[in-house]
């Protein structure tokens, strides 16, 4: 009788133990991740919430192998650095695909105005990686006639096909863009549901930062900030959506006579470097790639054109920090100051 006390006794513990770890392993604590380095030239911050046990690494690290292999213009090997240097026989795969159309689409809604195949002029102007040229008008008109996205397309077993085969191409304004997409689809598929993805600045998030409960929050850089000292002018909410800011208001020039800030920014309709009102651009769209590439094309548009374009647009909203005369201005949709934080 003893005996079989003991028994029950035994048993009864080893079904509370089992309750135990099966009943806690189902109430564990979500762990933050958090993910930093360097890629793609910039470097990267994520920050995400789950449970789950993944290589998170490798798998990070596996999308911006293949972006790169894909469209780094950095990268003598790369599969765009290949066409760009005549090669006709690169089948290019889907990140490629995806990116070019979404540039052919935007490149249309901003009627020109946005446009990957820009690089070498950019360059030639001193805007770009490389140092001011002083290049010729002539050898200057000789870039811009290979200017134009609408000059290439892809064929049906995905070659990209150039009517001049020195044509350039560069996905360098809307890349970065892209890949934090692809890198939200991969914690996504790994049932993450609350994420800020960073990569040179842009952003990508869904639902909120579980260490502070409450929306993700980001500030927007103040275009007089000094290289040693970054300012806030604005804090933004983000709630399931992307946001990439575009701005070389580092590199202004001042109007000797009206005292002016303006940038020059090369117009892909002229080949010519303008002067732009705008000094920086901050989008929100439901992907950073759309959000990546708009913010650049404002930047080259000026105020009155972005806003044209923006009132016919869906989905796209934008921060545009601008000068007139000798003063700094915002316009701002209604959408992206409802979310811009009071206190």
């Amino acid at each position: 009788m003893t005996v079989f006390k003991n028994f029950n006794m035994y048993k009864f513990l080893f079904f509370l133990l089992v309750i135990c770890l099966f009943g806690c392993n189902s109430k564990q604590t979500i762990k933050t991740k958090y993910f930093e380095g360097n890629a793609l030239g910039t470097t990267y911050h994520i920050k995400f919430f789950s449970e789950e046990e993944v290589n998170w690494e490798k798998g990070l690290d596996s999308i911006y192998e293949v972006v790169n292999k894909s469209m780094s213009t950095y990268l003598p090997n790369s599969d765009i650095s290949k066409i760009n240097k005549g090669d006709t026989t690169i089948v290019v795969d889907n990140m490629f695909k995806e990116v070019f159309l979404l540039s052919k689409e935007i490149n249309k809604s901003t009627s020109g105005y946005f446009d990957p195949t820009v690089g070498n002029l950019v360059n030639a102007y001193g805007f770009g990686a490389e140092e001011l040229n002083y290049l010729s008008d002539k050898e200057l008109d000789s870039l811009f006639v290979l200017v134009g996205i609408d000059k290439m397309e892809l064929s049906e077993d995905n070659r990209l096909k150039k009517e001049n085969i020195n044509s350039y191409i560069e996905f360098n304004a809307v890349a970065k863009g892209y890949t934090i997409d692809r890198l939200a689809i991969f914690l996504e598929n790994n049932n993450v549901d609350n994420y800020l993805i960073e990569l040179g600045g842009e952003l990508r998030v869904k639902g909120i930062n579980k260490e502070k409960k409450q929306a993700w929050r980001v500030g927007l850089d103040n275009p007089y900030q000094t290289e040693l000292k970054r300012e806030i002018t604005a804090i933004l909410e983000l709630k399931n959506e992307a946001l990439a800011t575009s701005g070389n208001y580092r590199k202004f020039r001042q109007d000797s006579i009206t005292g002016q800030r303006f940038v020059h920014t090369i117009n892909p309709l002229t080949g010519k470097a303008e002067k732009s009102n705008i000094l920086s651009a901050s989008v929100l769209a439901t992907t950073c790639a759309e959000a990546d590439a708009y913010a650049t094309a404002f930047m080259a548009m000026g105020l009155e054109k972005s806003k044209l374009v923006i009132e016919n647009l869906t989905g796209i909203d934008a921060y545009l920090i601008y000068t007139e005369n000798d003063s700094t201005k915002v316009y701002s949709t209604a959408k992206f100051k409802k979310q811009l934080v009071k206190d």
